[in-house]
């Protein structure tokens, strides 16, 4: 229900992923009365792998994180997060309030062992034609040492999800030397080399912001203010190349001729270029699997946050942070001992 376009997006998505994924099934989440019509337009009122599941609140972009928590109880935000918690679902996506999603989720499914905060975690295009991991992305302005060490934990598990094997952390800073940074980066950088050691986790050293989108490592950690203003900028750069393009071929009859003779090229690049296609960021931390969709997203990008969903269920992304925060918190085995 949630987002700028609410059914008209999210079913088509949801219609998408059900013909793409057979073994998949969808809890629809929301207020029956309101998506009545969606459901028949797009061939989903009679899915045998569709279930509707009744809410009579919304909770809405504007609502204060107050409202939703104690006031809205039967909103189809918490109601979806629930079902997590119940075990009817492996995972919910919503496009609807962040600050909402995020406070409800921690409420209701709790954080793991372990894990102090939860972090927000989304891919961004790189130069290698693949995508680095990213997070915190917002969730936590202010950050300690341990928290990116975390960070570095639910990331490796979530990327390996992803397909990345033995995933390379790096760690944002304003250097590559150890001597850069403040002093929770250097301690940060402390923990993750120590960690790495021990076999714990693959920590490349510090990275600079440029690192994000050469391709540099796989996964990229930061705290929550960084992370939210280089998020930001990327999708604004991305904005920018495909404002570009059609720009050109608004230009005189020579641009229009060039940009033509190019047209193959402008469109790859605007391809990879795309936030849509990177759509959906993981609330890792939880003891559940939650994503948040661009509240703006349209029909494809929401159709990407339900893949990112799809995939973290797949790879088993919060027994495999489980897994890793067990062995960090165990003592180092001594060597020929296994």
């Amino acid at each position: 229900m949630g987002g700028d376009h609410g059914p008209s997006v999210t079913l088509p998505a949801c219609r998408a992923l059900l013909e793409r994924h057979p073994e998949c099934r969808v809890l629809l989440v929301g207020q029956p009365e309101a998506m009545r019509d969606a459901l028949q337009q797009h061939g989903l009122a009679a899915h045998p792998r569709v279930e509707v599941v009744g809410a009579s609140e919304v909770v809405t972009m504007d609502d204060a994180v107050e409202v939703a928590l104690r006031r809205k109880k039967d909103s189809s935000l918490r109601r979806a997060i629930d079902l997590v918690k119940d075990g009817r679902a492996h995972a919910c996506v919503s496009s609807g309030n962040t600050g909402a999603l995020m406070a409800v989720a921690r409420y209701v499914l709790k954080t793991l062992p372990g894990i102090d905060r939860p972090a927000i975690a989304t891919y961004l295009p790189n130069a290698m034609g693949g995508a680095t991991l990213m997070l915190d992305l917002g969730a936590n302005v202010d950050c300690e040492a341990q928290h990116l060490l975390q960070f570095a934990v639910m990331g490796t598990a979530f990327a390996a999800a992803g397909g990345y094997v033995r995933p390379r952390v790096g760690l944002l800073n304003i250097g590559e030397e150890v001597i850069k940074g403040n002093e929770m980066i250097k301690r940060a950088g402390e923990l993750l080399r120590e960690a790495d050691s021990e076999g714990r986790l693959r920590f490349a050293g510090n990275v600079e912001g440029n690192d994000i989108f050469r391709g540099t490592v796989d996964i990229v950690v930061c705290d929550g203010f960084v992370g939210n203003v280089a998020l930001k900028t990327s999708e604004g750069v991305a904005q920018m190349i495909s404002g570009m393009i059609r720009e050109e071929f608004g230009r005189g009859l020579l641009s229009r001729v060039a940009a033509l003779c190019a047209l193959p090229v402008l469109r790859r690049v605007r391809r990879r270029a795309d936030h849509r296609r990177y759509n959906g960021a993981a609330l890792l931390g939880l003891r559940g699997l939650v994503f948040k969709s661009h509240g703006s997203a349209d029909a494809f990008a929401f159709e990407q946050a339900l893949e990112r969903a799809r995939e973290a269920v797949e790879g088993r992304v919060v027994q495999e942070i489980e897994s890793i925060l067990a062995t960090l918190h165990a003592p180092p085995q001594p060597a020929g001992v296994s």
